[in-house]
This record gives structure tokens, sequence and C-alpha cells, in this order.
């Protein structure tokens, strides 16, 4: 059966609950390993930051070009 999406539909399934959750830290836990999992999500955590670091640095230089070329006019 399709189902019509109304503009107020954020996702189709959903924001994943606790449940869920649960069920993917289980999965991750069995898979890695209770000693390695602490060292996984916090490279995850520290690529995460060094994402959002370089995001802002290429916004701050797309700014700075931009301001430069209204100058040179």
């Amino acid at each position: 059966m399709l189902t019509v999406l109304s503009a107020n539909s954020v996702l189709a399934f959903g924001f994943p609950g606790m449940p869920e959750m649960v069920i993917v830290l289980f999965i991750a836990l069995l898979l890695f390993g209770g000693q390695k999992l602490p060292s996984l999500m916090r490279n995850l955590g520290k690529s995460a930051n060094e994402f959002k670091r370089g995001m802002n640095e290429a916004v701050d230089d797309e700014d700075t070009r931009d301001s430069s070329d209204g100058k040179e006019s």
C-alpha cells in the first residue's frame, strides 16, 4: 500500500526511538567488543568535530573571498 507523505512529514520512517538505539548499540557491542567500542566512539566524535571545523573554515574562506571581490571592483 502506498502512502502519500504530507509536507509536515519529516522522514518516511520517523526518527529512531530508544528501542532502536538500544538494538543498534547491542549490535555494535557484539561486532566490536566492549574494549574497542569506546575508542571507536571517541574517533567518531573527533571525526565529526574535524568535519564541522572544516565546514566552518570553508564558509569563512568563501565569505572572505566574497568580501575581497567586492573591494577590488
